[in-house]
């Protein structure tokens, strides 16, 4: 059972049916971690556009589904926060988000919102030649400048051409907006009030402001993502499925 894992201990935020079946795939090593989504799952019991893995491997072995502007052709390939996804045979297009209770959550978007996605910024590194290299959140890399910091997002296109170029820069930085991604304000866009430097091993705090409510509350710089500056740069994120 080195493929699949049992659906009682699934994590959470996959959001699936714990008593169905006895197991369930898990994603393979690669992009994000645990906590994502294996694309089977994902086709199966989130859209349901297959009912079986029979039907999954059919879909995927078209090249019919495009993660973050790449044909996906493993069925236990995971998927995770701000990843689009479009299925152009369908005319559909959505973003991975989280709700309330830290769950993945699969929002409906319009092709113009597909051509681009948010990946926060957690190092960089100096490699052969100098070149600065950004290690994003979901495991990938894009080479830059180095005007940018760890905590910052950036936008990357999905254009065919510009694959992967760096659009648009939002700084982890206080007044900017940005949405909680974990615990138990997830689901939450808020604007930064405070940065709060911890020292040792524990992580960084940062005290929010509620756009809507006004309300104060506190998380650590780990569950969040800057998603804009004065306003979110997403004005529409979609209508949940």
């Amino acid at each position: 059972m080195g493929q699949h894992l049992k659906r009682v201990v699934a994590p959470k935020s996959w959001g699936i049916a714990r008593k169905t079946t006895k197991f369930v795939m898990k994603p393979s090593p690669g992009p994000h971690n645990i906590n994502a989504i294996p694309m089977a799952v994902w086709l199966r019991d989130h859209i349901e556009v297959a009912r079986n893995m029979k039907e999954v491997k059919q879909i995927l072995r078209q090249r019919e589904v495009i993660v973050n502007g790449r044909a996906c052709r493993h069925a236990d390939m995971g998927i995770g926060i701000f990843d689009i996804i479009a299925i152009p045979k369908t005319g559909k297009y959505y973003r991975i988000l989280r709700d309330a209770k830290g769950r993945h959550k699969t929002i409906s978007i319009d092709s113009e919102s597909a051509q681009s996605r948010l990946v926060k910024i957690t190092n960089k590194t100096v490699i052969k030649g100098g070149k600065v290299q950004l290690n994003l959140r979901d495991g990938s890399n894009v080479l830059a400048d180095n005007s940018y910091k760890a905590g910052d997002t950036i936008v990357l296109s999905l254009k065919d051409g510009e694959m992967n170029k760096i659009i648009d820069h939002f700084p982890y930085q206080i007044g900017h907006m940005v949405m909680v991604i974990g615990g138990k304000h997830s689901g939450s866009i808020a604007r930064i009030s405070e940065l709060i430097k911890v020292q040792g091993s524990l992580p960084n705090r940062v005290i929010l402001t509620n756009e809507d409510t006004g309300d104060n509350f506190e998380t650590i710089d780990e569950y969040v993502v800057t998603i804009g500056r004065e306003k979110s740069a997403v004005e529409n994120w979609g209508i949940e499925e």
